[in-house]
């Protein structure tokens, strides 16, 4: 099976010519194609490729939650770029909502499996809702190796995978 989607994933890709050129032969949609879908799967992709399947859908739902949620901006890609821009145009090193987004590395997925599968994730939860409110309306997370001072303001919801959620009180 895993075949037979790489196949139709690498015919897509170059049949439509739009993939990024690090990952041309795993794309499974291009970001001119799906731009809110590809921030989120770059977002499940960068937090969580080497987590459980849970913990990745988990990541995703506290950026929807985030969408909904009227302390934070509306749209997908916003939310995950979401931090203060330098005077250069570029997002301000480490300062970032999701520290991926602003660590000065590149954006652009190596590990192919990973990212379709992020990619398949992103589209399912934005497309048909799959797994939404597995978090219980977390707009929070981090990895359990940090304990940062915010987390002592928000409501503990638990542990999926590799990470700690939380929401607002």
């Amino acid at each position: 099976m895993k075949n037979l989607i790489t196949a139709l994933v690498m015919l897509f890709t170059f049949s439509t010519g739009t993939a990024t050129p690090s990952i041309a032969n795993a794309s499974i949609f291009s970001a001119e194609q799906r731009p809110q879908e590809w921030c989120l799967a770059q977002n499940i992709y960068y937090e969580s490729r080497s987590s459980n399947f849970a913990d990745m859908v988990s990541v995703a739902d506290v950026v929807l939650n985030r969408v909904n949620d009227e302390r934070y901006p509306d749209s997908i890609c916003e939310v995950v770029q979401q931090g203060p821009i330098g005077s250069n145009g570029l997002p301000k090193r480490n300062q970032c909502q999701f520290s991926w987004y602003c660590d000065g590395k590149s954006d652009y997925p190596t590990n192919k499996d990973a990212w379709v599968k992020a990619q398949q994730i992103a589209h399912n939860m934005v497309t048909y809702n799959d797994y939404r409110g597995i978090t219980e309306g977390a707009t929070h997370y981090h990895a359990t190796y940090v304990s940062p001072k915010w987390a002592r303001d928000l409501q503990l919801i638990g542990r999926i995978g590799e990470h700690i959620f939380y929401r607002w009180k």
